[in-house]
């Protein structure tokens, strides 16, 4: 009997534990550097000029969370960043207190940085000095038409969310809470923002990815009016416009490193929000080969991975073959990369044609072009990779009676470069598990929004007999071994003077061969080489002798070369 499970049943939050009493205990540094920072505001009222300083932001967030963080704003009242930063470290200094000396972040509109900032290292803190703000915006611009040094209350006004918006006051070692909304909502796990949701989003519809961020962060519920303006057209037209990819690609990424990467998910999708967040260029989106189907098929492959990753499983799902799960303890990027590839799951049969006409995968432009995601932990070229590996990876079978070059025949797919390339991040394991993925992904029903869980059962068994076939082959120990004969030695052992196109298909006869016959000699394989030439298996052709070695060729020819790249 087909067992059905509604997805809309794991979708939850699990808030953080919000202590009963929400205050901030100073450890014996951060103490310190308090009292160091009310000593110098009264050596210069001392002088004549007035200025008070607050702690803003995250890290006043984290202390009422019971959280630690040594990253530390200070916006300061009455007095610019890099003025207030150059007489604290004189007074510093006057102390004999080590401090680093000052880096000024000069403003650059076009990155959204207005305000400039001074920055310091001290007592291990690093601390950014900058004056509280007020701004105006207008059109639709993200540089503001007008900067001025504001108040505590026009600066938290301006702040993505309330408890965003909250300050520890140094010379008072008092929370202030200026919006009057801040402490309330992280008391209560409620995501509002100080001013109309519509209006802070305007002046930076980013802030409506970093909601998401903090509510998945945190397992908090957006307000209704944080919900109605996010699904805004008009707010989901400005990230497009008015915000640049790389600042959008920066957001996506920490919501797949976070502490919920399905939380983000199920909001984005719940909101709307994949259109905006993966729009590509008009002159790549125009090219695509399909409409996106179903938008939720994202959401649904981070479910399944989720559920794949917890134990017990979420979906009622067998364990799956430690083997599939080794490389998270190796590879510290793997589970966000994973998320990452997960949630472009809705574009994994889509492609899209590029200005030679070269058909290319459509999630290699999002994460190009849409999200401005480059090599960094393997986005760029680790990603497509998991999806061109699911391909060839997807229904595995084992034969009851496996034939002789079965082990040849799993190690080729597991050694091709899509599956297992240590430049791309690659590795045969994970490449199992996401193909895995995208499987189970295939069960989800989006009309009704249930899984079959017995199908799913049946194909995580599948892939784990698969796993266990591999662990008994000895296979995990032969993907990274070198050819026995390099491209020279080949050439020397068949008595050719020269390589050409012969020599690539040679070489992957003899990738097979060898895997084949685990331990087997240098002296074995060129017997079989030559074995295989006098039973005309292998013909040398000397027509071929004067064109150019092909990439293959070139890899495994020569002593240098230190590991064979096999496709």
């Amino acid at each position: 009997m087909t067992r059905l499970l509604s997805m809309q049943a794991l979708f939850r939050e699990t808030p953080v534990n919000i202590p009963a009493e929400l205050e901030v205990k100073l450890t014996p540094e951060e103490d310190r550097l308090c009292t160091l920072l009310d000593e110098c505001k009264r050596d210069l009222g001392s002088r004549g000029t007035n200025v008070e300083c607050r702690i803003a932001g995250g890290w006043v967030r984290d202390k009422l969370l019971g959280s630690q963080s040594d990253d530390i704003d200070i916006a300061l009242a009455n007095m610019m960043g890099v003025a207030f930063a150059e007489e604290f470290v004189s007074f510093l200094s006057s102390k004999d207190i080590p401090v680093r000396s000052i880096h000024k972040i000069e403003r650059n509109p076009e990155q959204s940085k207005h305000l400039e900032t001074a920055h310091t290292k001290v007592l291990g803190f690093e601390v950014d000095f900058v004056n509280l703000r007020s701004e105006e915006y207008t059109g639709d611009s993200r540089i503001p038409t007008e900067i001025k040094l504001g108040t505590p209350l026009e600066d938290a006004l301006r702040r993505d969310v309330t408890f965003n918006a909250l300050f520890y006051n140094v010379h008072t070692r008092a929370v202030e809470d200026f919006t009057e909304k801040g402490l309330d909502d992280l008391r209560n796990g409620i995501l509002r923002t100080p001013l109309p949701p519509k209006e802070t989003f305007m002046d930076d519809p980013l802030r409506v990815l970093r909601c998401i961020r903090f509510a998945s962060r945190y397992g908090f519920k957006l307000s209704e009016e944080v919900e109605e303006a996010a699904k805004d057209p008009q707010i989901q037209a400005a990230i497009i416009s008015k915000i640049s990819k790389e600042r959008v690609g920066v957001e996506f990424e920490k919501m797949m490193s976070g502490r919920d990467p399905v939380q983000s998910m199920r909001l984005m999708t719940s909101l709307g929000l994949q259109t905006a967040v993966f729009a590509l260029p008009l002159a790549i989106s125009s090219t695509l080969s399909q409409e996106v189907s179903s938008k939720s098929l994202g959401l649904a492959a981070c479910v399944i991975l989720r559920s794949i990753l917890s134990s017990p499983s979420t979906l009622e799902l067998p364990v799956p073959h430690p083997l599939l799960l080794s490389q998270l303890s190796v590879d510290p990027g793997l589970r966000q990369r994973l998320f990452f590839a997960a949630a472009l799951s809705s574009y994994r049969d889509i492609k899209y044609k590029t200005p030679k006409g070269e058909t290319r995968p459509a999630v290699e432009a999002i994460i190009r072009e849409a999200l401005k995601r480059g090599q960094q932990n393997h986005f760029s070229d680790g990603i497509p990779a998991f999806f061109a590996a699911a391909e060839i990876l997807r229904h595995p079978t084992i034969d009851n009676a496996p034939g002789e070059n079965e082990r040849s025949e799993i190690g080729l797919l597991l050694r091709n470069k899509c599956s297992h390339n240590k430049h791309s991040g690659s590795h045969w394991s994970s490449s199992l598990l996401f193909s895995l993925v995208q499987e189970l992904t295939s069960l989800w029903n989006p009309e009704t929004e249930t899984f079959d869980a017995e199908a799913g059962a049946n194909i995580v068994e599948t892939y784990n007999k698969l796993t266990r076939r591999i662990e008994e082959l000895g296979l995990p120990e032969s993907i990274d071994e070198k050819p026995l004969l390099n491209g020279k030695e080949i050439i020397s052992a068949l008595g050719a003077s020269k390589s050409g196109p012969w020599l690539g298909s040679v070489l992957t006869s003899m990738e097979a061969w060898q895997l084949d016959h685990p331990g087997a000699s240098r002296e074995d394989c060129e017997a079989w080489l030559i074995g295989q030439k006098d039973a005309g298996h292998i013909i040398v052709s000397s027509s071929s002798s004067s064109s150019k070695p092909t990439k293959k060729e070139k890899e495994a020819d020569g002593p240098s070369s230190k590991k064979a790249k096999l496709a």
